[in-house]
């Protein structure tokens, strides 16, 4: 005799239907919501669980020089830094696969600051290289932390965010590389000892000490301060890289001083060539950042020490077009989903470096110029009908970039 319509129950769990929610109806039976996500939950953990484990190995084919030529695809210029980044990120899964005894040689990670000013490709470069890794990777911010009690964050986030990105496996976490920008942001005021706490300058620095040397660290997986009843998770930093980053606004008159040139870049003694200022970074050494603000303790942590240098009017134009994201590609990306062809004339690329040279805006400037000029056109094209091409001129872009745009990119630089 067949059941009736609220006789039937769960075929899995045996909950009828009054006790279900949803009850689906097979050939031979029914099974319930409950059923369902549980059956999902052991498809993605059997099925999907070799894609979640990092494997700590790059290629044997791939060496410092194919890491540098996955960087030119998409940074143009900045040559020394991605020699350092690109050896740094070798060397690190070299240790990383290092099983050592007891009379072997331990390789120690070396850690890398980069110096350099805004929008020369510091977190550019850092995104990027985190396409190419097989090991965890994180970007965070060095402005929202302040010492543990204080309004922020604390730095133990750092590795929150870490376990966040490996789906909190915690062999992974501890084997991750972490990008720590704005970096500068926490120097201290002086170059003296602070007398008064300093909870986001060089409190921070302090506490940044001990996960950058290596020592085992108790994280909130969840964060500390949202969830203060959650159970800590022990995480040991010993192999985690860090590389940090940041502008360091005035370090180049530090570095003068050092070097008893003038910035401005007129001659002191006949026998020396004037040195610009904008080449004064690439003399940047570990003096240069104590008098910044860093503290000893940290710059020891931080052994390698590069630059990027400014982008010149070549660089910036080689930005425009060249790399695999470049700007001009993504515009014309954009129209081609609502089936137009966008043609930049060669005239408007020079006006646009031409804008960016003039407000020393770097590789941030160009999109703040093009979104000026292409803004109303991507307003207004998507509802209209019948456009197939779109070309830009140098008198189309004059025409948008009126005083009033004009003035606001003035205030932004």
């Amino acid at each position: 005799m067949p059941k009736k319509k609220d006789d039937f129950s769960c075929s899995f769990c045996g909950r009828r239907k009054d006790e279900a929610l949803i009850l689906i109806a097979g050939i031979e039976g029914h099974i319930c919501e409950n059923c369902v996500g549980q059956a999902q939950s052991i498809i993605d953990e059997e099925l999907y669980q070799q894609e979640k484990k990092f494997k700590f190995a790059l290629p044997a084919i791939l060496k410092p020089k194919n890491i540098k030529e996955f960087l030119d695809e998409y940074v143009i210029g900045q040559d020394e830094a991605k020699r350092i980044m690109a050896v740094a990120v070798y060397n690190h899964y070299k240790r990383l696969n290092q099983k050592v005894n007891k009379d072997e040689v331990e390789i120690e990670k070396s850690n890398i600051v980069m110096v350099g000013s805004t929008g020369t490709g510091k977190t550019l470069l850092a995104k990027t290289i985190a396409k190419f890794l097989q090991v965890p990777f994180t970007i965070v911010d060095a402005t929202v932390f302040t010492e543990a009690g204080y309004v922020g964050e604390d730095v133990e986030s750092i590795l929150t965010r870490l376990l966040q990105v490996c789906n909190y496996d915690i062999n992974a976490a501890q084997k991750g590389i972490i990008y720590v920008d704005e970096i500068d942001k926490i120097a201290r005021k002086g170059d003296n000892p602070s007398i008064t706490r300093d909870v986001s300058g060089e409190g921070v620095q302090q506490s940044l000490l001990k996960l950058l040397e290596g020592t085992q660290v108790f994280v909130p997986p969840q964060g500390g301060r949202k969830h203060p009843e959650q159970k800590l998770v022990k995480i040991d930093t010993s192999n985690i890289l860090f590389i940090c980053g940041g502008a360091f606004d005035g370090i180049d008159r530090l570095i003068a001083k050092r070097t008893q040139k003038q910035v401005i870049g007129f001659k002191i003694n006949d026998d020396k060539a004037p040195i610009e200022k904008d080449k004064l970074v690439k003399y940047v050494n570990s003096h240069d950042l104590r008098s910044f603000g860093l503290i000893p303790e940290l710059i020891g942590r931080l052994p390698v020490v590069t630059h990027l240098e400014p982008l010149d009017r070549s660089a910036l134009k080689a930005i425009l077009t060249k790399p695999k994201n470049a700007l001009v590609k993504q515009y014309q990306k954009l129209f081609e989903f609502e089936g137009i062809e966008l043609n930049i004339t060669e005239d408007v690329i020079e006006f646009i470096v031409d804008k960016a040279m003039e407000f020393n805006l770097g590789a941030r400037g160009l999109r703040s110029i093009c979104e000026a000029i292409m803004t109303d056109a991507m307003y207004e094209m998507p509802s209209e009908t019948g456009v197939n091409v779109f070309n830009v001129d140098l008198a189309y872009v004059e025409s948008k970039m009126g005083e009033d745009r004009v003035k606001q990119l003035r205030v932004a630089s």
